[in-house]
């Protein structure tokens, strides 16, 4: 008889057998399993040989795994994100960091023996998105470069390898919400781009604080930048400031595992209530999670859950304001604007602070 873990959230035991034996990897990030005769405890996806029925354990996730005695299984790694399970998407995003300025197609994909449809689904169940409008965002980061500098139009849309103006203001207006030519007529609030380990970032900030820092793939965003232009009363810029050179400065650190407290002065646009909520995120120390429950109490309104957690979903400046702390009550990670993988991401680092 297979030992079950006590998650109310797993299914019966011969579908979690039946998926470990597919290694399907709609289990990626949903359960693990652990083998009791090696004390090992692997992803449903792993490549080791497959136990027997009923040497098998499952857990809902790593603590529980770890907290039942199993060591983590070195040829899946289960204790990393739940991307790096899946050598697909591990290639290929190897591959789009050595070559980001390249035009990729899905006949790329094809000639690396790739079908396009499988890696659309392992990428949008990783990252929210596929890993040709990735490999798009990449490609504007080039573009951002190349105007904040002073570059042309056409220069700007070369560089980034968009055959045609319109293909490229389209692209660059999905990112920012504005068009390439209105960023350039900003004023004192200026945005630049940002590289992290988990991806770029969009920066706005003026000589005094940080306005914004977004992951360049949250849909949110170009709606976030025309909220925010608004907010300063005209168009956001494309520059840098001192402030942007903190910002990156700060993050270097704190993705070296130097620097759990991120620094940097900010401007919350907000209402009061949201503000209240951003600043007691800024109060949760890094290695440390709250539910939306403790916060809404931490704030002295423990019948405000919802609200707190709209507040939360409303944050616009990411890994400054933590809002990736926050977590269900039942310790599962809830929803995060940036990907769920990112959130995932983030706390394992976060452990090494604690």
């Amino acid at each position: 008889m297979d030992k079950v873990s006590d998650m109310l959230d797993l299914p019966d035991t011969d579908t979690l057998y039946a998926a470990l034996l597919a290694r399907d990897p709609a289990w990626e990030g949903r359960a693990l399993v652990g083998v009791t005769t090696t004390g090992i405890f692997c992803r449903l996806t792993c490549p080791a040989r497959k136990p027997l029925p009923q040497n098998c354990r499952w857990f809902a996730d790593a603590d529980a795994a770890q907290a039942a005695g199993f060591r983590p299984c070195r040829r899946c790694h289960p204790l990393g994100a739940t991307a790096e399970g899946e050598p697909l998407v591990c290639d290929l995003m190897a591959r789009l960091e050595a070559r980001p300025d390249h035009r990729w197609s899905e006949s790329d994909l094809l000639a690396l023996r790739h079908d396009p449809s499988t890696v659309r689904r392992a990428f949008k169940r990783h990252f929210g998105q596929s890993f040709l409008d990735m490999a798009r965002a990449a490609r504007l980061r080039g573009a951002v470069a190349s105007l904040t500098k002073g570059s042309t139009m056409i220069e700007a849309q070369l560089d980034a390898g968009f055959d045609s103006a319109s293909g490229f203001r389209t692209a660059f207006a999905r990112l920012f919400g504005h068009a390439p030519h209105q960023m350039r007529q900003g004023g004192g609030v200026l945005a630049d781009w940002i590289d992290t380990p988990l991806g770029g970032m969009i920066a706005i900030a003026d000589d005094r604080a940080l306005h914004l820092l977004e992951f360049i793939d949250r849909k949110a965003l170009p709606d976030g930048l025309r909220r925010l232009s608004a907010h300063v009363g005209g168009r956001v810029g494309l520059g840098r400031t001192a402030v942007h050179d903190l910002t990156e400065s700060r993050l270097f650190d704190y993705f070296a595992g130097r620097a759990p407290l991120l620094d940097v002065p900010v401007v919350l646009h907000g209402t009061p209530f949201q503000q209240q909520v951003w600043r007691a995120l800024q109060q949760i120390p890094a290695g440390q999670t709250r539910s939306y429950l403790q916060l809404a109490a931490g704030i002295g309104r423990p019948t405000a859950t919802r609200a707190v957690a709209r507040a939360n979903a409303t944050n616009r400046i990411a890994l400054v304001v933590p809002c990736h702390r926050v977590i269900g009550a039942d310790g599962t990670l809830t929803g995060y604007a940036g990907g769920l993988w990112r959130k995932e991401r983030l706390i394992a680092i976060e452990r090494s602070y604690a």
